[in-house]
């Protein structure tokens, strides 16, 4: 399993920021959420809208690499956010699913010039060099712009943390959370502090 590209608090830092993907794909209507929550709680084989199955397969993994499962709750892939993806596609125009299909492409393209095999077909240890290459910040200033790859992995990136955090599985078994209710005191993420967190499970940061 490759190291976590995105820590839970990295990506919770994202969602209250408000992910840069998420402009060119919008959140799902009613009725994509629906059908979204649906494939969960049914865990029903992926019924896809405008990826292909190997397209479903590459996104599935790469979502898993983005975010895996961990001691603390299931990943991307559990999550269904490949089927995510998919529905938010089906309720995006034409330029925004072209977009992603040839964002799939050149992630595909890239891994077989630098392994000799498709995305699919990397080892953990090739999937961690590829994707930690590709989130390298760029230096301001006179540098050129972000290959295709590059940017079709932050718009990735970002789909996955919503995709994740709109999932049963963020919601509950990631974020633990139990419903509205009224709190005599809000208690912050002691983390911050420097300290595990008895709240929210976290560990200190290193």
């Amino acid at each position: 399993m490759t190291k976590t590209l995105v820590t839970r608090r990295g990506a919770l830092r994202t969602l209250g920021a408000g992910a840069g993907a998420m402009a060119v794909l919008p959140f799902l209507s009613d009725e994509g959420a629906s059908a979204f929550a649906l494939l969960q709680q049914t865990k029903a084989a992926p019924s896809l809208k405008v990826l292909s199955a190997p397209q479903y397969a590459t996104l599935a993994a790469l979502a898993e690499a983005i975010i895996p499962a961990d001691d603390r709750s299931p990943g991307a892939k559990e999550a269904r956010v490949a089927d995510y993806v998919d529905l938010l596609l089906s309720e995006s125009d034409t330029d925004t699913r072209q977009g992603w299909t040839d964002g799939l492409a050149a992630l595909d393209t890239e891994a077989k010039a630098r392994f000799g095999a498709p995305f699919v077909g990397l080892t953990p240890a090739q999937v961690d060099t590829f994707l930690t290459d590709l989130s390298k910040a760029r230096p301001a200033g006179g540098t050129p712009p972000p290959t295709p790859v590059e940017a079709f992995f932050a718009n990735a990136k970002d789909a996955t943390i919503y995709g994740y955090y709109t999932s049963e599985i963020g919601i509950h078994k990631e974020l633990h959370y139990k419903g509205n209710s009224i709190l005599q005191e809000f208690v912050g993420c002691l983390t911050v502090d420097g300290k595990d967190c008895p709240h929210c499970g976290q560990k200190a940061e290193a």
